[in-house]
């Protein structure tokens, strides 16, 4: 079932009103979708928090709004970089019985036997765009990569169909590879190469003079 959300309609649209909300520790926010009309609401800054904590971006909620439910997910955050604050909310009101598109995080899960040799893990891909039903989007992907040896890669191809939702991203696409040690001092290496000063260039400009 989902975790209930209670919110109020806003009826002062205006910037100052926002501003007043959030210091009186509420979050001003926005629902719409299936079956709503775009409607301005304002929710308990501490609930909201909480229940994005415990349930993850992509869980249903039950959003009460003047005693009106509907079911929505998180559409999108809004957030002040300088205080670390959710400063705005969209609501995106869903039907449970209809495909919706959702942006999943991915996890790598155990540790992979090239790494054990000396290879160095790179996740290519953080996230993955999916569509699935509302109740059936996981907070994350886990990927297993206990097998992935050095020089192998896992792409999108090798996890498709192992879960219950449509992931929208070439098969080709790489999620995750393990480096070979010397590959990956080599472009250490290179990295400061370019960033440095060649140690004779100074002779080199004097001898020319």
């Amino acid at each position: 079932m989902a975790e209930v959300l209670e919110a109020k309609k806003r009826e002062d649209k205006h910037h100052s009103s926002s501003r007043r909300l959030r210091r009186n520790g509420y979050i001003p926010g926005v629902v719409y979708g299936y079956q709503t009309e775009n409607t301005p609401v304002y929710v308990n800054d501490t609930e909201f928090e909480k229940l994005l904590r415990e349930n993850g971006r992509n869980a249903v909620l039950s959003l009460n709004v003047n005693g009106t439910q509907r079911n929505v997910m998180v559409h999108e955050v809004q957030t002040d970089p300088l205080k670390n604050k959710i400063i705005h909310v969209d609501f995106l009101a869903v039907n449970m019985s209809e495909d919706v598109d959702a942006t999943v995080r991915v996890v790598l899960t155990e540790e992979s036997a090239g790494v054990k040799d000396g290879g160095v893990l790179q996740q290519a891909l953080h996230e993955l765009s999916i569509t699935a039903k509302p109740d059936e989007i996981p907070d994350a992907i886990t990927v297993d990569v206990s097998n992935l040896q050095v020089n192998e890669n896992i792409t999108v191809a090798d996890i498709r169909g192992k879960y219950g939702f449509t992931i929208n991203h070439e098969d080709t696409e790489t999620i995750c590879s393990v480096l070979p040690p010397r590959q990956e001092e080599e472009i250490s290496t290179g990295e400061q190469q370019e960033s440095g000063t060649p140690e004779n260039l100074e002779g080199r400009e004097t001898s020319e003079a």
